[in-house]
């Protein structure tokens, strides 16, 4: 594997079971937790975005800019059991995001979304956006129901599609543009947040009801990513303020609340929301995170390719429980 300074991509698969790496010459796949490396292949270029299918043998790659042979303008589909490209769509403009399931993936480009079948590679339906330089979009990973939210045509609204009645929804969720967004494992909550990066609002993805208002602080942030535990009692956010917050959801357990109920007529809005259950601190670099299977652990990823595991069994500061670099774990290329 190359030196972390090569590092163009972490990401984590639909169900949090494993970590892909892209570097200046190829991919690594990385069970999640514990962690353990699975396997590396090098290519003649760079790749901007390695994206796993589960935990299968497909794996969804974007070109980087350092190669003819893979720009960041087309989509590779890699078979590693075959150890074979077995498709590949070009496109006219770079490819800002991949979402994946089993029957349908979304390739997400600056004002608008092409969805895709996966059995086939062909074209389902495409979606316009507003501006959308994050990626911005999500599916559903469970195979009940295929749901897909991304960002409307108008800043802060979301568009909500479930493919399997045709049914839209449509609504404001910010006042102000997206920033982040996520569904839960299921797709029957949807967890977004504004570029003001102060609130994390949770709704219903059937009738939009406010299930939740999330509070990350009072000053201006940029979210980096929002997570589900697998049964929604939990999610964690990443911003670069440094601090990852987990909230909790689920009724045995509360947020930290303001006692000051007797003042809620007059107080600012932010004494009104949910404060984070527990916290964790990581300065300077972009982190990104997830739900182990450990029900009180969280997986912290970091643009230098750092690998955190933290435990939050208790309120307050969360406990280290392994710090690692992916660069640094034992590599057998098979």
């Amino acid at each position: 594997m190359e030196h972390i300074e090569e590092l163009s991509y972490i990401g984590i698969n639909q169900d949090h079971t494993c970590i892909t790496l892209a570097t200046s010459t190829g991919f690594s796949v990385f069970n999640t937790y514990p962690l353990t490396h699975f396997y590396t292949r090098d290519f003649p270029g760079d790749f901007s975005i390695a994206e796993l299918l589960f935990r299968s043998n497909i794996m969804f790659l974007v070109g980087g800019r350092k190669s003819l042979s893979f720009p960041p303008s087309k989509l590779v589909v890699w078979d590693d059991g075959k150890q074979a490209i077995v498709g590949e769509i070009r496109f006219n403009e770079e490819i800002k995001a991949l979402k994946l399931r089993r029957d349908i993936f979304c390739v997400v480009f600056e004002e608008k979304i092409y969805v895709y079948n996966t059995s086939d590679l062909t074209m389902k339906d495409m979606i316009e956006t507003c501006t959308n330089p994050r990626g911005l979009c999500c599916l559903s990973a469970t195979s009940e129901k295929t749901i897909m939210a991304c960002p409307y045509v108008m800043k802060g609204k979301v568009i909500i599609k479930n493919y399997n009645d045709d049914g839209i929804f449509i609504n404001i969720a910010h006042d102000s543009a997206l920033a982040c967004m996520e569904l839960n494992f299921d797709g029957s909550i949807l967890a977004c947040a504004s570029d003001k990066g102060t609130l994390i609002r949770l709704f219903d993805t059937e009738t939009f009801e406010l299930l939740y208002e999330l509070r990350r602080g009072i000053d201006k942030a940029d979210i980096y990513s929002i997570a589900f535990h697998p049964t929604s009692e939990w999610i964690a956010c990443s911003s670069d303020k440094g601090t990852i917050h987990i909230y909790s959801t689920g009724a045995n357990v509360s947020n930290h609340k303001l006692n000051l109920a007797f003042m809620k007529s007059v107080l600012p809005k932010y004494f009104k929301s949910e404060w984070s259950y527990a916290h964790f601190r990581i300065k300077g670099t972009k982190t990104i995170c997830c739900f182990a299977k450990d029900n009180c652990t969280v997986i912290l990823l970091t643009s230098v390719g750092d690998f955190y595991a933290i435990n939050y069994s208790n309120p307050g500061e969360c406990k280290i429980v392994e710090i690692r670099n992916l660069f640094e774990v034992d590599v057998d290329i098979q």
